[in-house]
């Protein structure tokens, strides 16, 4: 049940954020009477749609939810409450809610209304599905995607002449709909200066907007550039040092709709471990970071990085190999799984680099 729970909270991916993914199954008597999850990010929680669907009334049967219930007010009522009013004898849940505002005190709260708990059903499995949330929440930090295409010569930038593309159409189709689901998309201004893209998700179902994100510490990105051009249409964050934000640049950056945001430096360089908090600090809990070689070296050596998407085409473009400093990292060069698909003539490799964050919230 609590499996099926779980492919139920995979469905409210891109839509809830920055709230959890959750699901819930209702059952009594081994049939489920009721399931629901948590479908957008203001709306009921996953156990009061299941509670809405039952048939019969849930009274006396076992709720399996993959998250600990909530028991605040915030922009819906709490969940216990409900469960409580419901009359359900048993609730089956992986483990605590980490927010600050639960933390236990939901499954504290059903068990003083004599509602029997069971924590630690399938965690490591809720944990995969919740990583997003539990990375923003514990680490203070986005769940970093980083992305990118590469020759079989392991080439990542087209010399110039060349079509700036090396996957084939359907593997850049994919990263629409990863786009069409992330919070923020982050480039360096090197990509900005020498593709000049839009950095939005086109020809896909849009689940949520992403912000673009662009770390420039000399504020050396166009004012011409797209990303500036459609900046009070679409969010747009510059990182850049606190002596670049002071400058006429900046202000000009900011006529045009721009947020430009002071982040710590160091000899000149931001510091990624900073850039991120800030995103987090914005409830941003998914960041697909699409940069040249230097940003996602930089992403992947600070030991920040929790997915890898590579698209590897089947072509020689020649030159100098950027993937090899890449995958050379130790966080690359030890990944805690892998899978390997087809995407049209391309390979997709996905790495997972980063175990959830889960520690003592298990039971």
């Amino acid at each position: 049940m609590m499996r099926r729970a779980l492919a139920l909270a995979r469905k409210g991916e891109g839509r809830v954020e920055p709230n959890p993914m959750v699901g819930c199954i209702i059952v009594r008597k081994g049939r489920i009477i009721g399931e629901g999850y948590h479908r957008r990010f203001g709306g009921p929680h996953a156990e009061i749609e299941a509670l809405r669907s039952c048939t019969p009334s849930a009274r006396g049967a076992t709720v399996y939810v993959t998250l600990e219930p909530c028991c605040h007010y915030g922009k819906t009522p709490p969940c216990t409450d409900a469960l409580i009013r419901a009359g359900v004898a048993r609730v089956v849940t992986p483990f605590r809610d980490p927010n600050s505002m639960v933390n236990g005190a939901g499954i504290r709260g059903l068990r003083e209304a004599g509602i029997t708990v069971q924590t630690g059903v399938l965690a490591d499995e809720a944990a995969e599905v919740l990583a997003p949330f539990l990375t923003r929440v514990r680490l203070h930090r986005p769940y970093v995607i980083a992305k990118w295409a590469q020759s079989l010569d392991g080439v990542l930038v087209t010399p110039p002449g060349q079509s700036r593309w090396i996957s084939c159409e359907r593997s850049r189709r994919i990263v629409h709909r990863l786009r069409a689901r992330v919070d923020a998309i982050l480039v360096g201004v090197g990509t900005v200066v020498a593709d000049n893209p839009l950095l939005t998700a086109r020809d896909v179902p849009l689940r949520r907007e992403a912000a673009r994100v662009i770390l420039d510490g000399k504020l050396r990105i166009p004012l011409s550039a797209k990303v500036v051009a459609t900046a009070k249409t679409t969010p747009t964050l510059v990182f850049t040092t606190p002596q670049a934000e002071k400058t006429k640049k900046a202000e000009s950056l900011s006529r045009k709709g721009v947020e430009v945001i002071a982040c710590r430096a160091r000899n000149g360089r931001l510091l990624v471990g900073d850039c991120l908090s800030r995103l987090a600090d914005r409830e941003v809990t998914n960041l697909l970071v699409e940069g040249g070689p230097a940003i996602l070296h930089a992403m992947l050596t600070v030991g920040m990085t929790d997915e890898v998407w590579l698209f590897l085409a089947p072509k020689i473009i020649g030159g100098r190999s950027q993937a090899h400093s890449l995958l050379s990292t130790p966080a690359c060069g030890n990944p805690r799984s892998a899978t390997v698909e087809r995407s049209g003539d391309d390979l997709l490799f996905r790495l997972r680099l980063t175990d959830p964050p889960l520690n003592d919230l298990r039971p």
